[in-house]
């Protein structure tokens, strides 16, 4: 069932939701969904993958809902979103690029969290001359969502569209040592321990911040292979 927005708002948030539908209805003309005809929608059981939507308020309304929460950034290395116009910021200068995609409940209809590949970050491969047909997986998931098997029934679809659409040689990932979620989620999809890359700053959180980082990947071969 849709939820309705208003229902739940407090009164601060309900100017911040004034705010948001002013701007979005202001931008709109120009680039409301930059982008979203042009890139894939993928599909799996219990989920839509597709882009997100810049100056959307319904997508930043969502976003803000679940990225707002401590437990969810801070745990991937990035902050907590602190208004839904900042949610708006991060989809507009952030989240909306190629392959990244709003993991979105078919059942509501509702982005709930984020899957995407990126090119290679220093972590993985330190070389300015990055291999092109190789990238790295991102994701994160709302709270009330954990442990529901989402995020792994996402991830095994980008897996499949980044060996079988884009033909990649190998998929990596990274994760805090201690972030047992991730590391459990990474071991379902099959990517293998490389490394432990130590002391690395997380430089999107505040303050001085360092955290061993499990390195993992997996290769076309081995994708294919175990089919």
């Amino acid at each position: 069932m849709f939820y309705h927005r208003s229902a739940w708002l407090s009164g601060d948030m309900r100017g911040l939701w004034a705010q948001c539908v002013r701007r979005a209805t202001v931008a709109a003309m120009s680039d409301e969904y930059r982008n979203a005809d042009e890139e894939t929608t993928l599909t799996t059981e219990r989920l839509i993958l597709r882009p997100w939507k810049v100056n959307d308020c319904d997508d930043a309304q969502s976003l803000f809902r679940y990225a707002s929460n401590p437990k969810v950034g801070p745990s991937g290395a990035w902050p907590v979103h602190t208004s839904v116009e900042n949610s708006m910021e991060i989809i507009r200068d952030v989240l909306s690029v190629p392959e990244n995609y709003a993991v979105v409940l078919k059942a509501t209809g509702e982005p709930i969290g984020s899957i995407g590949l990126i090119a290679l970050s220093d972590r993985i491969c330190p070389r300015d001359d990055k291999p092109s047909d190789a990238m790295e997986l991102g994701y994160w998931i709302g709270e009330p969502y954990w442990g529901q098997g989402l995020i792994p029934e996402a991830a095994r679809e980008v897996l499949r569209h980044g060996f079988e659409d884009l033909r990649l040689a190998a998929i990596w990932g990274t994760h805090n040592v201690e972030n047992h979620k991730s590391e459990r989620v990474m071991d379902k999809l099959g990517l293998s321990w490389v490394r432990v890359a130590e002391h690395v700053r997380m430089p999107l959180l505040p303050g001085e911040v360092y955290r061993d980082e499990a390195v993992r990947r997996l290769t076309r071969d081995e994708y294919f292979g175990r089919s």
